[in-house]
């Protein structure tokens, strides 16, 4: 978090600019007040700041700390952000070491709050359902994370589908437990799905609703107390969702929220101990964390996403926009976009690069569709090209620029859609192999080419990998999606002409693959095995066999 001094004089250029920004967009409007809601998205500015507050001992507390987040797209200070310091966690710390290890709820304790958090679910869907509400949260999510108002409706869309598929009856589904015959009479064995009990997590700015709200969800569902902290940059949105949740029946005690620094949010952490702590965000804080709690983590961090191109060429104009979805849309800040691209040889035949380059020159400013980048300055991309076309080789096929003419303040990225043509063969050298694979997460990625019996080579890329997020394997061709499949292990992998690396709906599960530690999220799979822990319970009543005697010792 940048904690910076920004004059509140912002100059009539930027501000005109910003505006027309906002209006050129023709966004919907929505014309009501929902009774949950504390701040108005589209007058969120300079001279109206918003303000976050947090949430503990089911009360909304606000420290005498502030921290000021600018607007992305002109810096002008719009929201205030009242973050606890080292010296205030202890609320947090006594309302999360308070809960027990057998959680609020569980099989055998209080099972009415299974149905009750189905009617919550049922209740939260029906609010996103309505036209005002969703518009509200899509232009709440552009304010702070920019992207065009149709990706930040599809996070609202994705968010309402869970609920929806978490409604009524669902939730107790979740902790189905099953039953096996014992070795004799009165015996046997139940599995149960059993909750941790006090729980954290950390969330990153990219999906301000979509990425806290299901994670929250699958802990209460569950049964776990969780505390929840969300990027400051962006906590607001999931300050106003908690407000809707509460008004569906959400108990206000159930979750804690805290607004701090990463080295506040660690001390609480070492604190309180909790029994696990899903976090979703850079692979070093993720290390980290496991380390200082000792391996009770559940983790989603970053992704060096690829995609294959197999040697059956078809439907170029699709293949190409979907490329440009995969790499540019929410300006690449997705753990799923695009990062390299191997084509094979058939496919450097076609207009496919022109064709993407054609899509990348089509995204605006005006409308979002490339915008800014929180974590990664336009000096740090540029210097980044500037290494990668020092492998022999490399050239940039497109961007490779700043953008320009805009007001996006010098702390964030603003850089044009990028490709950078790498040598499969430049890639593999121990030298170069880390600086092509380091993740930009900004609108940025790698495109190199192989031949058919190169393919051993790109596999070979694919293993030196660290993450293991999302692939794309673009064929119908049976036999090369075996081989390329078989050989990798990426935990949502797409494969068949229409194969993508990003799009997370709430249909699938969405998580790397290859680490004890790695979490899904969004599907009933991921709950259970994110939020809940296997707990075997065997019953042996008896009767005892008639003539029962004490036999020898053993």
């Amino acid at each position: 978090m940048f904690r910076i001094g920004i004059s509140r004089e912002i100059s009539k250029n930027a501000s005109k600019k910003a505006i027309s920004w906002l209006d050129s967009c023709r966004f919907p409007r929505y014309m009501s007040f929902e009774s949950f809601q504390t701040v108005d998205a589209d007058k969120i500015c300079g001279s109206e700041p918003a303000s976050v507050h947090n949430l503990v001992n089911g009360k909304w507390v606000k420290s005498p700390n502030w921290n000021t987040i600018v607007d992305p797209l002109n810096g002008e200070p719009f929201i205030k952000v009242s973050e606890i310091d080292e010296s205030s966690i202890k609320p947090f710390v006594d309302s999360l070491s308070r809960c027990p290890k057998h959680g609020l709820h569980n099989p055998f304790k209080d099972p009415e709050r299974y149905l009750l958090y189905g009617v919550i679910s049922k209740k939260a869907a029906e609010m996103l359902s309505k036209d005002e509400v969703a518009e509200f949260f899509a232009r709440l999510i552009q304010r702070v994370s920019p992207k065009s108002f149709a990706q930040a409706m599809v996070e609202v869309s994705v968010t309402k589908k869970f609920l929806e598929n978490f409604s009524g009856d669902q939730v107790r589904f979740l902790a189905r437990s099953f039953a096996v015959p014992g070795d004799h009479l009165g015996q046997q064995s139940h599995g149960y799905r059993w909750p941790y009990g006090p729980v954290a997590i950390i969330t990153p700015f990219n999906f301000p609703l979509e990425i806290p709200l299901l994670q929250l969800m699958g802990a209460l569902y569950m049964g776990n107390k969780p505390l929840l902290k969300v990027d400051s940059k962006v906590s607001i949105v999931m300050e106003q969702m908690l407000r809707l949740l509460h008004s569906c029946g959400l108990p206000l005690e159930d979750v804690d929220f805290i607004n701090s620094d990463g080295k506040t949010m660690n001390k609480v952490l070492m604190e309180a101990n909790p029994r696990m702590t899903l976090f979703t965000g850079s692979s070093r804080v993720a290390e980290k964390l496991a380390e200082d709690l000792k391996g009770r983590v559940k983790l989603e961090d970053a992704g060096f996403d690829w995609k294959i191109l197999g040697p059956d060429v078809h439907e170029v104009d699709y293949t190409a926009w979907v490329c440009d979805q995969d790499a540019y849309a929410c300006s690449g800040q997705k753990c799923s976009a695009q990062s390299i691209l191997f084509m094979h040889e058939n496919w450097s035949a076609t207009p496919l690069i022109s064709k993407m380059k054609d899509l990348a020159a089509r995204r605006k400013l005006e409308n979002l569709t490339i915008g800014p980048v929180l974590t990664v300055t336009t000096d740090a991309m540029l210097e980044h090209v500037d290494n990668l076309l020092k492998i022999p080789g490399s050239k940039i096929l497109f961007g490779g620029e700043a953008l320009e003419n805009h007001t996006i303040p010098s702390i964030y990225g603003a850089f044009k859609p990028t490709a950078v043509y790498v040598p499969l063969e430049g890639i593999l050298e121990d030298n170069n192999f880390e600086l092509v694979t380091k993740e930009i997460f900004g609108p940025f990625q790698i495109v190199t080419d192989y031949r058919a019996n190169q393919l051993p080579m790109v596999l070979e890329a694919l293993e030196r990998m660290n993450a293991h997020l999302t692939a794309a394997v673009v064929s119908n061709d049976p036999l090369f999606l075996q081989e390329v499949i078989g050989s990798t292990v990426n935990g949502t992998t797409y494969a068949g002409l229409r194969a993508r690396t990003t799009g997370a709906p709430q249909n699938h599960w969405f998580g790397p693959a290859g680490d004890p530690r790695g979490a899904g999220i969004g599907t009933p799979e991921a709950i259970k095995l994110v939020w809940s822990c296997h707990r075997e319970i065997i019953y042996d009543v008896g009767p005892v066999p008639p003539q029962w005697k004490c036999p020898p010792s053993s």
